[in-house]
């Protein structure tokens, strides 16, 4: 689609299809739901909760009539615990990034969002949430990422801590997850989200368009070995790898 008028209309039109089909598939999901945190042993729980997360972000964005095309996963093991991170420019990067790789794993959410309808009782249940305004709860949050790693269950952050709507490809990145990654000795997984806002913008939702997401596994990088004194160098590394794949991607289109 180009950026004229009639381009604009569609893609109005398009978003508003787009929100019903996630409130149709939000609602249909949560009895599922529900059962499982009800009913289901505590360990086992999360497990089963993320098979149903996956296939219905696959619906979602196969209704949506967004492709995913993902390189390297040949790097994440589906037997390891990782601390997974990403870059952040769309609303999208949730699916795409549940999609990415098999492993069970909780993501980092704000706790702005357990107050979205239907998904927030999920988001409650199933993922971290945290509240960036109380120093208190981001230690409570910070702790229970660590029992997560311990249980065997990855967690999902996006160290940028929101969208990016700049111009800059990354923006800085928040220390939590290289710290995370450090004080449990877990291998930090990057996953770089190379298009999601060329799809659904990250200054609004009524923007959504079909096409292909693209995204790609670097090989994750051990923290075994390394100490506080190695958070600024991780982070650093990290950085790198998801500013060359972006820039990669884009000298290459």
């Amino acid at each position: 689609m180009n950026s004229g008028p009639l381009s604009k209309i569609l893609r109005f039109l398009f978003s508003i299809y787009g929100i019903l089909v996630y409130l149709l598939f939000s609602t249909a999901s949560l009895p599922f739901y529900f059962i499982i945190f009800s009913c289901f042993p505590a360990k086992k729980s999360p497990h089963t909760a993320h098979v149903v997360s996956r296939i219905v972000f696959r619906l979602f964005l196969s209704f949506f009539l967004i492709r995913i095309d993902i390189k390297g996963t040949e790097f994440v093991s589906s037997k390891k615990t990782y601390v997974f991170i990403c870059n952040h420019r769309s609303l999208l990067d949730i699916p795409l990034a549940a999609l990415s790789c098999k492993n069970t794993f909780r993501f980092l959410s704000k706790i702005e969002l357990t107050k979205i309808p239907v998904m927030g009782y999920v988001i409650r249940k199933l993922y971290i949430a945290v509240d960036r305004s109380s120093k208190e709860n981001r230690s409570k949050s910070f702790e229970t990422m660590k029992k997560s790693i311990v249980d065997g269950i990855s967690v999902f952050l996006f160290p940028e801590g929101t969208r990016n709507k700049t111009s800059n490809l990354l923006l800085d990145m928040r220390e939590g997850a290289f710290r995370l990654a450090i004080e449990t000795q877990t291998p930090i997984a990057i996953l770089t989200v190379l298009n999601s806002h060329e799809l659904l913008p990250p200054s609004g939702l009524m923007a959504l368009r079909p096409g292909t997401l693209h995204a790609i596994w670097s090989e994750p990088i051990e923290t075994k070995g390394m100490s506080a004194d190695d958070f600024q160098t991780l982070k650093t590394k990290a950085h790198r790898l998801m500013k060359d794949n972006l820039e990669n991607y884009i000298s290459g289109r």
